[in-house]
């Protein structure tokens, strides 16, 4: 239970940060369009004045710093799933014997790399939580910011032992199909030579 809860809360995030960034990147280029071309039309002088007095200058910023939340937890999610890119052409050729060693061996470096990585986010950012230094446009708390670093790594970290025990367990990698669209449901082809459903010959 606790672990689908966990996977809905790293999906919602990711969902969210995505539709909220490209959401206000579409705002800030509107706004801007709008801001030139009423700059440029003597008729619309009185809707220049009010657009120039909305600050969109954080839009920028902000989706930058959603864009980096977002890339930490994608990757961990990469790793859940199995979508991750990797060359395993040489692994697969393999006897079972080895290529299961070099899958965990794998797994435990990718775990190992992230779990170092995490630590020394979480230092950084004990440090940087005893400084005023900001954002230049929100004036947003730097921790706050890289705060992805140790939560979005040792996320990925949690998830490489979780794809390690589950593969220790089973011998099976997450599957991932890469045609496959989540919530969209397959529909059967007709073979070749038959005619579609309803349709008479």
């Amino acid at each position: 239970m606790a672990m689908k809860i966990l996977d809905h809360l790293e999906e919602w995030l990711i969902a969210f940060l995505i539709a909220a960034a490209t959401g206000l990147i579409f705002i800030a280029v509107l706004h801007r369009y709008a801001l030139d071309l009423s700059a440029k039309t003597p008729l619309l002088s009185g809707v220049y004045d009010t657009l120039f007095k909305i600050n969109l200058s954080w839009a920028q910023e902000l989706c930058i710093f959603m864009f980096v939340w977002m890339a930490k937890f994608g990757a961990a999610y990469g790793v859940r799933t199995g979508i991750h890119v990797g060359v395993d052409v040489l692994i697969n050729r393999l006897p079972d014997k080895f290529r299961f060693g070099f899958i965990l061996f794998a797994l435990g470096a990718g775990a190992l790399f992230t779990g170092v990585i995490g630590t020394f986010g979480t230092i950084f950012v004990f440090d940087l939580a005893h400084t005023d230094q900001t954002s230049p446009d929100m004036e947003l708390p730097m921790w706050i910011v890289y705060l992805a670093i140790p939560c979005g790594s040792y996320l990925m970290c949690f998830r490489f032992l979780q794809v390690a025990w589950g593969f220790l367990r089973t011998g099976e990698l997450p599957p991932h199909d890469a045609a496959h669209v989540e919530g969209v449901e397959e529909v059967a082809l007709p073979q070749a030579g038959t005619a579609p459903a309803g349709v008479r010959t």
